[in-house]
């Protein structure tokens, strides 16, 4: 039903950066299936035009249990997964990307790829409803899907390689995202520019994790290489507090130069004491004995106001009558 230009266009937008998401049924594995169209030049994985329908249940793969998108989801820390069975999947050859879910014989069903700057998932079952409708005690159709449409998306959360580092009190904490079995040490660098290495511990499949105590306060930076990592310990202006003595001391060779004046909000004794603001023309004096000037300038002119009534005579009169008229209607109707 759709020109074949159609696809043309959604192909290129997929390698210009967006994203397209296949959740297919058996039109995949038919004459007329996507993969007969353009779309098979960003498509992960070609059907073989066979459909299998029989009782099956999902599950996350070794390396889905490592990809963000698959980790972690409800039901599938136990063997058989606590999730209901799915009843019909599309067969496919050999395909690209990472296969984070499986089915049937343990053949693919949940297919990740990029392509050119853009992403792709193929799904490749129709009966993800099932879990939302609650079939056999449903799944975690919510936070698969949520976290598919995130990941299509970009969103850094999701990413398979990250470098995370957060401020704890006085601890640096370092998270790393990788779809790797192992990892090599991180280099943390100090405000003060002295480095670290620093090894992290497994802390889930595809999570390392580790914890410094942060003896500066200050920028410090986490590196591996490939990523890098910021965080801030301690107040996000340290040398504001360093001092925090109500003094004129700092101000003044300013205002001496500019002619301006310091005067405290408050007397010694507790009375509030604040000068007035005026407004002063240039090349005259800046302040008094209970006032302070702000100099003038041209920048902005007010000229003149003008007010006109919005509801006034005759145009307010049939406007009210208006509004009477049109209550009058609906409540006669």
């Amino acid at each position: 039903m759709l020109p074949t230009i159609y696809f043309d266009n959604i192909a290129r937008y997929v390698r210009d950066g967006g994203a397209l998401l296949v959740a297919s049924g058996p039109d995949y594995a038919s004459d007329d299936s996507l993969w007969s169209t353009p779309l098979a030049d960003v498509l992960p994985a070609a059907p073989t035009g066979r459909v299998i329908e029989k009782p099956f249940l999902p599950r996350v793969t070794d390396l889905g249990q490592r990809h963000p998108v698959t980790r972690g989801l409800e039901g599938a820390d136990t063997e058989p997964p606590r999730w209901s069975r799915w009843f019909r999947q599309v067969e496919v050859d050999r395909p690209n990307g990472e296969t984070i879910m499986k089915g049937v014989d343990d053949d693919p069903l949940l297919v990740l790829d990029r392509e050119g700057k853009g992403r792709v998932a193929l799904m490749l079952s129709d009966q993800v409803w099932l879990w939302a409708r609650g079939y056999e005690g449903g799944g975690p159709h919510v936070d698969l899907l949520r976290r598919l449409a995130h990941w299509l998306m970009k969103e850094p959360d999701l990413e398979e390689e990250a470098l995370r580092a957060t401020a704890r009190g006085a601890t640096l904490v370092i998270d790393r995202q990788t779809m790797q079995e192992k990892i090599g040490p991180v280099t943390v660098v100090a405000p003060s520019g002295a480095r670290k290495t620093l090894t992290l511990a497994p802390d889930a499949p595809g999570r390392f994790h580790a914890e410094m105590p942060a003896d500066e306060i200050g920028l410090w930076r986490v590196e591996d290489g490939e990523h890098r990592a910021f965080a801030h310990i301690g107040p996000a202006n340290p040398r504001e507090f360093t001092d925090v003595l109500s003094t004129f001391d700092k101000l003044q060779p300013v205002v001496d130069a500019t002619g301006g004046r310091i005067a405290r909000m408050m007397t010694a004794d507790g009375k509030l004491d604040t000068p007035r603001i005026m407004p002063v023309r240039p090349g005259r004096a800046m302040s008094g004995r209970d006032w302070m000037g702000i100099r003038m300038t041209d920048a902005s002119v007010l000229k003149g106001v003008n007010r006109w009534p919005l509801f006034s005579g005759f145009l307010g009169l049939a406007a009210l009558l208006g509004v009477m008229a049109a209550t009058w209607y609906r409540e006669g109707r």
